[in-house]
């Protein structure tokens, strides 16, 4: 895909903020950075339009509270016309990371995380959606 080189204006504090998260992103540049930022606001605005999108939803837990497995396995047959598969994996000892990957409308990927991460014991959740074309 051809490449179009245009300039922009910065004040003085935006342009360090920039600069700062260039760097703390490891961009190998500012363009590189501004792709990144407008691609993640073009995904975002496609999931508050209800478009469909493809994502995974992590989450932590203790997987010896098996009430906490239980519910989340009810939660993903509730939801079986989006969730496609769901992966288990042993952190340590007692925690584990679950991948459930998942395919539909964005308000109901995000209905289904919201769900999932508030299942009491889970340590940490989190929705990732990307654009599906």
């Amino acid at each position: 895909m051809p490449v179009t080189r245009f300039g922009v204006s910065l004040d003085e504090e935006l342009l360090k903020a920039l600069d700062e998260y260039v760097q703390e992103n490891a961009f190998s540049n500012r363009s590189q950075a501004i792709r990144f930022l407008v691609e993640k606001n073009l995904v975002e605005k496609k999931w508050q339009c209800d478009n469909i999108v493809a994502g995974a939803i992590t989450l932590v837990y203790n997987f010896h509270k098996k009430e906490i497995r239980s519910r989340l396995m009810d939660l993903q047959n509730e939801y079986q016309e989006v969730v496609l598969s769901s992966q288990f994996y042993h952190i340590n000892q007692e925690n584990c990371l679950e991948i459930v990957a998942v395919k539909g409308p964005s308000f109901k990927l995000t209905e289904l995380s919201d769900k999932l991460i508030a299942v009491k014991g889970i340590q940490h959740g989190k929705l990732i959606m990307s654009k599906v074309e």
